[in-house]
């Protein structure tokens, strides 16, 4: 019985061997396909199949950036305990989902003197908390500012 290229092309396909391994396990198994394939694997010969086409650079990525995001929180404090503590990726999905509620909803708790900061895994203060601290402050004297002009002259005493 000769081997035959379709016969080595099966094998190639389901061992993942090059074209003369293939060749050499048919030969010395007797063109039998399945003692060829226990002969590769016995010889450790049989590769791992590639990766699937989701495990592209950017799908890498792509599962990265949200593992970071899952470890990275979002959180809105009041002066006792913490209003909102989410990750950073249901942040984002929210953003985009009901962005009109973002909208409202970041000045509304600045103005109630709630404190926005992003913490990371490893409790490190980042840069943008610092920003966010200033934001925070700014907004606070300005309220109060606002509601000190507000009230007649004979409150203010």
């Amino acid at each position: 019985m000769s081997i035959t290229l379709e016969k080595i092309d099966l094998l190639r396909e389901r061992a993942n061997v090059s074209y003369q391994d293939a060749k050499e396990a048919l030969e010395r198994c007797n063109n039998d396909i399945v003692d060829a394939l226990v002969y590769l694997e016995q010889g450790h010969k049989v590769k791992p199949e590639k990766k699937a086409s989701c495990e592209s650079k950017f799908c890498s990525k792509v599962k990265t950036v949200i593992k970071k995001g899952n470890e990275t929180k979002l959180v809105i404090a009041g002066k006792e305990d913490n209003l909102i503590n989410i990750p950073m990726t249901a942040a984002v999905l929210i953003t985009i989902v009901a962005t009109p509620v973002v909208i409202v909803g970041i000045p509304v708790a600045l103005l109630t003197n709630h404190k926005i900061r992003i913490e990371k895994k490893d409790g490190k203060d980042i840069e943008v908390n610092q920003i966010l601290n200033k934001m925070s402050s700014a907004v606070s004297s300005a309220a109060e500012k606002f509601t000190s002009e507000d009230q007649p002259a004979e409150e203010k005493h």
